[in-house]
């Protein structure tokens, strides 16, 4: 099935200089017709001949009915061409006249969805030159129609092959056949010859296209600007003819319905003809617009060659000489005749044309602006010199990458993300600090250590009891136990097992190299879950950075391509970090630290606080006694119990020693005048590593952070840009073809941009157009 539409195109300069004789006064080229209504029928047909129909709803004339009522028979009375006939049924066939000084007629093939190959959105195909001969014109429409109706098959076939009828790989179609018409005596109409609805099918014949052909008249008549023009067939009951039933459906009111058709008014079985004529008077049916009725060539006219005007003739005649039509009142006549329907249906047209051209500019701005908005939406349309484009591309990505490498102002920034697993390294080597207790181990649970307050300004959590099970920190990989406390006697016991040749009171540095040794050994696990986690987090946030800067061009292959090169230099750089961060550890094999004065100095306050422990727990008078002293004020710490002038001990023995000559000794140094412990040994070794610690630990927790830095986030950048050239291969000999294809862009991209410069195209032609009349 095919469509046939007529809407005005342009036409080639360069025309046969034979004319297509074309009858005067053919279908609405009334003289009489006012310029106004005629502006606005010119006006709808060239927006018709933009295509913009299939956007915004245009006003047109439905022309439907069931099959064999007479329709094709109307349009040929009202554009002045003959349709094919017994080829099959016609599906739309909209007929536009437009006035032209060249007198010609142009056939395309209009296709709006998938059913041709490689169509996927409305289009017009010219079908042929322009035909300067009426007699050619129907041969045109049917071959085609015939190429509609086999969208599998190059339309050419059937433009140049044998006319010659044969089957179709499709019975009906919803795409259409367009003729272009123009005259000098041919008014401006849009007509759509719409399939006949069908009850039946032959034997082998598709179900389907009863419910298909239904739809396509739906697709139609249910849109508010559609006119209605349904022609009924006098030869049978128009009440059981389903084109009815379907405009009544769509037009309960009947106000788009210009008019119920009568046809074939001289196939009337005789005796019957009154029961017609309360129609044409309006009533029965009634209808806003009236029935009217119309007298078409028969079968045998048509095959003599019969004219248009000899037809319109033999009309005029049937209507004048033939009762009971002849005997209607004047009033009535004006329904009979195709020049009076014609006249009233250019009246009912360019009225609704007036009516709709507000709302028509308005959808058409509308339509504008959400096409120009999705056609935004797309990626860039591919240059004509996509080496240049692609070089553009990779040094604008480079250059942003180092931004993000040296850091941006952003709580989402690549280091602003790595900063975290940074603080969990940090907390997880602290943690692997030695865990000595002054106690021996038969005091085990019963005995705590005090907090080292001289570490409070660092933000160390020291562990100061024993029975503790584990430092509150954060997850980390290291996380200390009970079974990793050290006591004081077992430190004593390995520093005596240890003994070689030394002099008494001396101990080999074995002792405190081994402990040094176990600390070192728990640093690694935590330093290669930091390069793990860096590397992952920068991964994959140098690989959005990629999307951001290439997602949008071509098919996606450069993103592809440049997001492997990415992986394999990134990997490059996880392998130097990871050999970087293992020297490092080397490195820290051997105790080593010019930093002397920091090291004494943590090594006397650990001593100090590890004595100071242990000394307050074996002589805790004493402890409590300088301890209470301290807190007093001057004048109380002068005196002692009840009476003001006695003094306090800790005030004798200071004044004592200040006797002796011994000066500036404070409170709690008079803990010194005791006994020597025999474990001093171990609190020294004690006091050793623990300081060691203190040392190594926040070099190398700087280190391995700035060896990551180094060699993987800031090594990203280094030779990226040239991994990428080479990578990619564009600066080879190949470079061009490379470029080329990595700009090619996706079919679907692509189709969708053509379908919406199209679209925007014809809009904006469409609304250029209704520039040229006012409202």
């Amino acid at each position: 099935m095919s469509d046939t539409s007529t809407s005005s195109s342009e036409i080639d300069d360069t025309m046969p200089s034979a004319p297509m004789p074309i009858a005067e006064g053919v279908g609405l080229s009334n003289p009489q017709v006012s310029k106004s209504r005629r502006a606005m029928l010119d006006l709808v047909n060239r927006l018709h001949s933009t295509g913009v129909q299939i956007d915004i709803d245009l006003p047109q004339i439905a022309v439907i009915g069931s099959q064999s009522a007479g329709k094709s028979s109307l349009i040929e009375s009202i554009s002045g061409i003959t349709l094919p006939r017994a080829a099959g049924t016609c599906t739309r066939v909209p007929i536009s006249a437009l006035n032209k000084p060249l007198e010609m007629c142009r056939v395309a093939t209009f296709y709006q969805g998938l059913e041709r190959p490689n169509t996927r959105h409305a289009r017009k195909e010219v079908f042929g030159p322009p035909i300067f001969n009426k007699s050619e014109v129907e041969e045109r429409i049917r071959r085609a129609q015939r190429a509609i109706l086999n969208p599998n098959q190059p339309a050419k076939k059937y433009l140049e092959g044998d006319d010659e009828d044969s089957a179709t790989e499709v019975s009906f179609s919803t795409n259409c056949v367009s003729l272009e018409i123009s005259g000098p005596d041919v008014a401006d109409l849009s007509f759509c010859d719409l399939p006949g609805l069908i009850a039946s099918v032959s034997k082998g014949g598709n179900e389907g296209d009863i419910e298909l052909v239904k739809s396509l008249v739906t697709s139609y008549i249910q849109k508010p600007s559609c006119l209605i023009l349904l022609t009924v067939a006098c030869e049978t009951d128009f009440e059981n003819q389903g084109a009815h039933h379907l405009a009544k459906y769509h037009d309960p009111a009947g106000k788009r319905t210009i008019g119920k058709v009568l046809t074939k008014p001289d196939r009337i079985p005789q005796g019957e003809e009154a029961s017609w004529i309360p129609y044409i008077r309006n009533e029965k049916e009634a209808l806003e617009n009236n029935w009217y009725c119309v007298k078409q060539p028969n079968s045998n006219e048509l095959k003599q060659g019969i004219t248009w005007t000899q037809a319109r003739s033999k009309e005029d005649e049937f209507f004048s000489m033939t009762a009971p039509w002849c005997n209607l009142d004047p009033m009535y006549q004006k329904y009979l005749r195709t020049s009076n329907l014609v006249d009233r249906l250019s009246a009912i047209l360019s009225d609704l044309i007036s009516k709709r051209l507000p709302k028509i500019q308005e959808e058409l701005e509308n339509a504008i602006h959400g096409a120009q908005h999705a056609l935004n939406l797309l990626p860039k349309e591919p240059s004509k010199n996509p080496m240049n484009e692609i070089a553009t591309l990779l040094h604008v990505f480079t250059t942003d990458l180092g931004k993000h490498v040296e850091g941006i102002p952003d709580e989402a920034g690549l280091l602003q993300g790595i900063r975290p697993a940074q603080e969990r390294f940090k907390q997880a080597i602290r943690n692997t600090a030695p865990r000595f207790v002054p106690y021996e181990k038969r005091y085990a649970g019963r005995k705590s250590l005090p907090k080292a307050t001289f570490l409070s300004n660092e933000e160390e959590v020291e562990s100061l009891s024993e029975s503790d099970t584990e430092i509150p920190s954060p997850t980390t990989a290291i996380k200390p136990r009970k079974s990793d406390i050290i006591y004081i006697d077992e430190v004593f016991k390995r520093a005596q097992r240890a003994r070689t040749r030394e002099l008494p009171g001396n101990y080999p540095f074995v002792v405190q190299q081994t402990y040094i040794s176990n600390f070192l050994e728990m640093w690694r696990a935590p330093s290669q879950i930091l390069c793990k986690s860096v590397h992952a987090h920068l991964n994959g946030y140098v690989q959005r950075l990629v999307e951001k800067h290439f997602a949008d061009f071509g098919q996606g292959n450069l993103q592809q391509r440049v997001r492997v090169i990415i992986q394999d230099h990134i990997r490059a750089c996880m392998a130097r970090m990871e050999e970087r961060v293992e020297w490092l550890l080397c490195l820290e094999d051997r105790p080593f630290s010019l930093n002397t004065h920091y090291f004494s100095d943590y090594k006397e306050k650990f001593l100090a606080h590890y004595k100071g422990a242990r000394e307050a727990d074996k002589n805790q008078t004493l402890t409590r006694t300088i301890k209470n002293y301290g807190s007093l004020s001057p004048t109380q710490s002068n005196s002692f119990g009840s009476s003001a002038k006695e003094p306090s001990p800790i005030t004798k023995v200071l004044s004592g020693l200040v006797e002796m000559g011994i000066l500036d000794v404070k409170p709690e140094e008079l803990a010194k005048l005791l006994p020597s412990d025999e474990m001093g040994p171990a609190l020294s070794i004690m006091a050793d590593v623990r300081a060691y610690f203190q040392v190594a630990y926040k070099r190398f927790a700087d280190n391995v952070p700035l060896a990551i830095d180094y060699e993987l986030v800031r090594g990203t950048e280094r030779g990226v840009l040239a991994a990428l050239y080479e990578g990619l291969g564009i600066n080879g000999p190949e470079g061009h073809r490379i470029c080329q294809d990595l700009a090619q862009e996706s079919p679907q991209i692509a189709d969708r941009r053509e379908e919406l410069m199209k679209k925007l195209e014809r809009l904006r032609v469409a609304s250029h157009e209704l520039l040229h009349i006012g409202f």
